[in-house]
């Protein structure tokens, strides 16, 4: 064996001992079966192994991979490298690739999802990222049906950003599959799949271990010598085995040894040494080698180098740079690899990349175009348009980070100030779409700084507003875009009105009264600009801004004309001018037209891009207040699935939010308290007032349900101050009623009503909403209400029609008067009221309530309307949807692409909900769903199931 061999075997072999204790660790959590473990959660499913470079990750995986290939496991298998990081896909592109047969056997969306995602077909329109996330889930849950499967990304830190936002979809939807996600990394903070607590973080070895480790070299370093490696290295592996390696080269004294940097940067040098004394010809091969991508075909790449067998890679195998193995060529480290890539001549990488993009040509424009780029050392008007047209591509394939790199590229080449500028506005379009504030706000002062166009440096503000919106610094988010609205309003007022639209967005999540002025004073000037007459989009967008920052004050033509417009979007399948007319029907109490408009919405739109919409979390909030909680709650958990994606915690805590009222309200007080807190740690309470609002109300909810009066009484009073002045304009104001009856429970009946007074005071400036808010006032006036007082304001807002169109809010009040009427011994009046109210609960499933209201008939001497527990009502959400789906005769695989599960998950929910349905075989489904009524709109919520 030579030197290079014994070398590469001692240092994994040894390393591999002298880590013992976590690589124990890591072969049991990957070997465990899964059937054994505790159903956690995905959590489960996903290992990480965090350590600085040369710190040992790939020997354990390699440990790790052995030991499952060997137990009979199946292995799928990326190695990250820096040179694919800005490849779309590359990285999912290269773990299939070994089954990339099975795409065929896909569902039909998911296989052109997929075969869209790696340039093998062209669509119209790009995939949803949650679509290719699907199809990833299936392809490895079918995999995993024939024989456990181990899914391997080593140097995840490398990968490209599209395939780690694929494989952090299905990292979450793993529970029920014999699937492990193992994810190797220098990153702890890799996003949305190292986000977690890792499962093995290696740290520096302490002084024994290396001592081992040194031990196990094949000339084992002493003295002086071993002591300064020891020092150096400060428990590095790699660097241990490397420097002892370089001492017995006898260049032990110097400056690569002995030099004061850090570890990886020593190892650089070690590596740049070696490659400088190999053969001109050695080297040069050497530079190819390492500036290949991974992912370049092996077949292509193969007839460019050397062969592997050629005499020309001994010296290089020798010096420890390049490992021959199974007829394949590689750097022997990532390290040795960037080494040799930075460190190498500058003509002689040239010479590497020209030749590669040769190789590629027309049969790859893609790879073509970027080593061409690598190639080019001065500005080259061409080369930046094929880059250009790379981005294109990748834009179309929903890799919109590699896409944001291309065009930043693409501008550093083009020779016109112009043209670079635009390739830098369209860079940061597309990073607005990866959800990274950081590289949206890098892009955006690019251009203030190269450009003297007013109206660039405005869009760019505009990108960075766009993404801070998501976020919690909605402060700073309005400035972003109210600077640029004012700026475009003479240029290109449709951008203005754009960054206006987003600024209102920023003022419904904030609640702020300030920005609430600045829009009221820049929409004027935005929708009426000299010499301009609107479009249509422009003219929905000034009066959706008008609507969304200040409902109360809309224009009665606006409302009167929504019906129409909603009508006329539907015809043309326009889901974008939907989501926007939805949005305001509920804003302005319409909610079965803003939920009609968002079924349409989510029935048509079939790719809704990597970010949630602005408000994509009304959307849940106009199904609750509809009664379709199931459905509410499959928005939450999309727009929360879309938003951990991408990082934006402001989304997420919109979705925490409205879903920790939805616990509360079907009685899962800790779910409910767990999501509210949530949601209340993602975010600033004075810089978000509608996750405050919703967050309260939720817990206020809770509290009601355990009968702490005082608590929830303490929690709704955050809503609103001594005034009655809300403390969000519009969220706040739901919450009154509960409001009031806590704070008759808790003995602060003045202080509630001085708050009513000022909620009613406001009913003569609240426009459209004011029969809503006014029906609100009168149940609040009826739980505060002494003696006999408290009928007549039952009557009125029952008696109201937007009560009547919220099933809840009227059960609800029907619960109440029920329960003061019998409590005043008018037993037979009660009984009807109690009875519609506990129908309405039971259906919704809202257990509490039900409950309560079965308390008050038994108390009235009647017997509630159910006779035995609610089999459907004990399913969760999820349970519930798939149930429905497949009392429809959807399969199964079918209901799993609805609601982006693996089909296995399904199979699995269905197992557990038979029993407690009652039923044994599938086709009693329908009858069980029929029988129950769970939902009065339970096919139009199925036909939705996909949208957020």
């Amino acid at each position: 064996m030579d030197d290079h061999a014994v070398t590469t075997t001692c240092r994994r072999s040894g390393t591999a001992v002298v880590r013992g204790a976590e690589l124990d660790r890591l072969v049991a959590a990957v070997t465990v079966p899964r059937a054994a473990e505790p159903a956690t959660g995905p959590v489960d499913a996903l290992l990480t192994v965090v350590g600085e470079a040369g710190a040992g990750k790939t020997t354990m995986v390699e440990a790790v991979v052995a030991r499952f290939t060997a137990d009979g496991g199946r292995i799928l298998r990326a190695d990250s490298s820096q040179s694919e990081t800005h490849l779309a896909f590359s990285g999912l592109h290269q773990l299939l690739r070994p089954v990339r047969g099975r795409i065929d056997a896909l569902p039909p969306r998911q296989r052109r999802a997929l075969h869209v995602a790696f340039g093998l077909a062209e669509r119209s329109e790009a995939p949803g990222p949650m679509l290719i996330g699907t199809a990833v889930l299936t392809m490895l849950s079918d995999l995993a049906a024939e024989r456990p499967l181990l899914v391997v990304v080593d140097d995840a830190q490398w990968a490209d950003r599209a395939s780690l936002d694929a494989l952090s979809f299905v990292a979450r939807r793993l529970a029920d599959e014999p699937v492990t996600l193992l994810i190797a990394t220098r990153d702890p903070a890799l996003r949305g799949l190292a986000d977690q607590e890792p499962t093995l973080t290696l740290e520096p070895l302490d002084r024994g271990a290396a001592e081992r480790l040194l031990d196990f070299q094949p000339r084992v370093p002493t003295g002086l010598t071993r002591a300064s490696i020891l020092d150096q290295a400060e428990g590095n592996p790699l660097a241990l085995v490397e420097l002892a390696r370089a001492a017995d080269g006898h260049d032990c004294t110097s400056r690569t040894v002995y030099s004061p940097l850090p570890v990886t940067e020593r190892l650089g040098r070690v590596y740049a040494d070696r490659l400088a004394a190999l053969p001109a010809e050695t080297r040069r091969a050497v530079v190819c080698l390492a500036t290949v991508d991974n992912e370049d075909p092996p077949s292509t790449v193969l007839s460019w180098l050397p062969d592997v067998g050629d005499p020309v890679w001994a010296p290089a195998e020798e010096a420890g740079l390049v490992r021959r193995s199974g007829g394949r060529l590689r750097c022997d480290h990532p390290l040795s690899r960037l080494a040799i890539y930075h460190m190498a001549p500058a003509e002689e990488r040239r010479a590497a990349h020209l030749g590669l993009a040769g190789l590629f040509g027309d049969q790859d424009p893609d790879r073509h175009a970027w080593h061409l780029a690598a190639a080019t050392s001065g500005l080259n008007a061409a080369v930046s348009a094929r880059l250009e047209g790379s981005a294109n591509r990748a834009r179309h394939r929903t890799g919109y980070a590699a896409a944001a790199h291309m065009l930043e590229r693409a501008a550093d080449l083009h020779p016109d100030r112009g043209e670079s500028t635009r390739l830098l506005v369209a860079a940061a379009s597309a990073a607005v779409l990866t959800g990274r504030l950081d590289s949206v706000e890098r892009l955006a002062a690019r251009i203030r700084a190269g450009t003297d166009d007013p109206a660039a440096a405005a869009l760019a503000a505009l990108q960075v507003g766009r993404l801070m919106t998501l976020t919690s610094s909605h402060n700073a988010a309005f400035g972003q875009l109210t600077r640029p609205a004012a700026a475009l309003v003479d240029t290109d007022p449709a951008a203005a009105l754009e960054a206006l639209a987003a600024a209102a967005v920023v003022r419904f999540y904030s609640g702020d009264t300030a920005q609430l002025h600045e829009i009221e004073r820049l929409l004027p000037l935005v929708s009426a600009p000299s010499g301009h007459r609107l479009g249509e989009r422009e003219a929905l967008l000034a009066g959706w801004t008008a609507v969304v920052a200040h409902p109360d004050a809309t224009d009665a033509r606006f409302a009167l004309r929504l019906p129409t417009m909603v009508a006329v979007a539907v015809a043309r399948e326009e889901p974008q001018a939907l989501i926007l007319l939805a949005a305001a029907a509920w804003l302005l109490d319409e909610t079965e037209l803003a939920a009609r408009a968002y079924d349409a919405a989510f029935a048509s739109w079939t790719s809704q891009g990597p970010l949630p919409d602005g408000l994509g979390g009304v959307a849940a909030l106009a199904y609750l207040e509809q009664g379709r909680w199931a459905r509410a709650q499959a928005a939450c958990a999309e727009l929360s699935a879309v938003a951990s994606l991408v990082g934006l915690d402001h989304a997420v805590a919109c979705a925490a939010a409205t879903e920790a009222l939805l616990f509360a309200l079907r009685g899962d007080v800790a779910g409910a308290r767990a999501r509210a807190q949530h949601a209340l740690s993602l975010v600033d309470p004075q810089e978000s007032r509608s996750v405050l609002a919703l967050a309260h109300r939720a817990l206020g909810t809770t509290a009601t349900v355990e009968g702490d009066h005082e608590a929830a009484h303490r929690h709704y009073r955050v809503l609103f101050d001594e005034l009655g002045n809300p403390t969000h304009y519009h969220l706040s104001y739901p919450a009154l009623p509960e409001l009031a009856a806590a704070a008759a429970r808790a003995g602060r009946r003045e202080e509630a009503t001085r708050i009513v007074n000022g909620v009613e005071r406001s009913l003569a400036d609240a426009g459209a909403l004011a029969p809503r808010r006014a029906a609100l006032v009168r149940l609040s006036r009826a739980a505060l209400a002494p003696g006999e007082e408290a009928e007549h304001h039952f009557m009125a807002a029952l008696e109201a029609p937007a009560l009547a169109r919220r099933p809840f809010e009227r059960a609800q009040a029907l619960l109440a008067y029920g329960e003061w009427l019998r409590r005043r011994r008018r037993i037979s009046d009660a009984r009807p009221p109690l009875a519609d109210a506990e129908t309405v609960f039971r259906r919704l499933g809202a257990q509490p309530w039900v409950a309560r209201s079965q308390s008050e008939l038994r108390a009235a001497g009647a017997r509630s309307g159910i006779t035995k527990p609610d089999g459907f009502a004990g399913l969760t959400p999820q349970q519930q949807q798939i149930v429905r789906l497949a009392a429809l005769g959807l399969t199964n695989r079918e209901v799993a692409e609805k609601l982006y599960l693996s089909p296995r998950t399904v199979s699995s929910h269905l197992y557990r909900a038979f029993p407690k349905l009652g039923v044994t075989v599938r086709s009693q489904l329908r009858h069980v769903v029929d029988a129950m009524a769970a939902d009065r709109d339970a096919g139009r919520d199925i036909g939705a199931g996909g949208g957020t």
